[in-house]
């Protein structure tokens, strides 16, 4: 069996590629497109990446293990030779079902392969990117032989689904604007962690920080930030309209970082991002995380990011982490909005129960594999 990897610019070049070298007889494995970067890593190009395969004489190699079982040979060798008779007509199933585009049956993969297609399923991850890690892990098993165990398998699979998050930024607050500015619907546990993002910021990288809170619809949001003001020692302005916010950027401007804590439904209203970009620049003066519940739906966390797209969106920070075993929201959301994560967050505890998020906590968080 001859397994490859062709590169081409398009899915014809590819296939007389292919032609060339594999034969008429070849089978598509899996296909891909791929980004190529140019020049000092500009005009990146959009590219094809085929796996194909063709079976060298197949009948010719069944014949002479069927030969080899009449001779008279150690049970080593015997036990050898239907261990690769078997390999061959598994890969042979599988490259007649992907050939005519059943890439959702993984009834014949290798059992270790159907593990990880269940804890992908168990864990939600979108169909489209579940057959995306399979047929990678598909890959590797025969490019790198049928050898590995199960732990080896999941390690491919973390590092492939590391490698999938990688192009996104990752990572907490940058330091490079002023105005943090955390966005979210209510019941998410904003305030709280705001409150943890600013403790890390006075405790850890003692920065001078300070308080404003436009959501003025909730008193006990108020209430509650006041109270992590007090214990942090920074001051808190409450801001009722856009006057309001204008004195509280001039009262701060000698501060390093200034948090923003908003109501749940401003962003719902273009007047009121249209009157706040007269004041901040959205995109040089704020960074801006949206706060997404990970006890919430796939399909709520979509139609809560929609709310939200009037402003510039960094980053998501992740909460409730603790409170659910299925975490593959998080990369279905951060794969279909092309948008990294700032923080998880796993708890009440200010200003503990925070982590800053990375293409490998994400996947250790959902697959339970450290990398080596």
């Amino acid at each position: 069996m001859k397994v490859k990897k062709f590169v081409a610019s398009s899915m014809p070049e590819a296939m007389k590629m292919i032609r060339a070298e594999l034969g008429n007889d070849a089978v598509i494995l899996n296909s891909k497109v791929v980004h190529k970067k140019g020049f000092l890593g500009l005009f990146s190009r959009k590219n094809i990446e085929v796996i194909a395969a063709v079976d060298s004489k197949p009948e010719l190699n069944v014949r002479k293990i069927k030969e080899k079982r009449k001779e008279e040979k150690p049970q080593v060798e015997r036990v050898q030779d239907d261990r690769l008779l078997k390999e061959i007509n598994e890969l042979k199933t599988i490259m007649q079902k992907l050939s005519v585009g059943v890439a959702t049956n993984f009834e014949h993969y290798p059992e270790p392969l159907r593990e990880m297609n269940a804890l992908l399923m168990e864990q939600e991850i979108s169909d489209e990117i579940r057959q995306q890690l399979m047929s990678a892990l598909l890959e590797r098993w025969y490019l790198e032989r049928a050898t590995a165990s199960k732990e080896e398998v999941k390690r491919w699979l973390h590092e492939e689904m590391v490698n999938k998050l990688s192009p996104f930024s990752f990572g907490g607050i940058s330091f490079q604007k002023k105005f943090v500015n955390v966005v979210g619907p209510t019941g998410v546990g904003k305030t709280t962690t705001l409150a943890k993002m600013a403790a890390e910021c006075v405790i850890k990288h003692q920065k001078k920080v300070a308080f404003i809170t436009t959501d003025t619809y909730r008193i006990a949001a108020i209430d509650q930030l006041k109270t992590y003001a007090k214990i942090l020692d920074v001051p808190l302005e409450v801001c009722y309209n856009l006057d309001d916010f204008r004195k509280a950027k001039e009262k701060f401007a000698s501060y390093d970082i200034v948090f923003i804590d908003t109501a749940g439904r401003n962003f719902r209203n273009p007047k009121y991002v249209k009157d706040l970009q007269e004041l901040i620049d959205f995109n040089q003066e704020m960074e801006t995380f949206l706060v997404l519940s990970l006890t919430a739906k796939l399909c709520d966390m979509k139609e809560i990011y929609q709310q939200f797209s009037l402003i510039h969106i960094d980053k998501f920070i992740f909460t409730k982490v603790d409170e659910t075993s299925r975490h593959g929201a998080m990369v279905n959301l951060m794969m279909d909005c092309q948008i990294g994560a700032a923080y998880l967050t796993h708890g009440q505890n200010v200003p503990d129960d925070i982590i800053e998020a990375s293409p490998t906590i994400i996947a250790n968080t959902i697959i339970g594999v450290e990398q080596r």
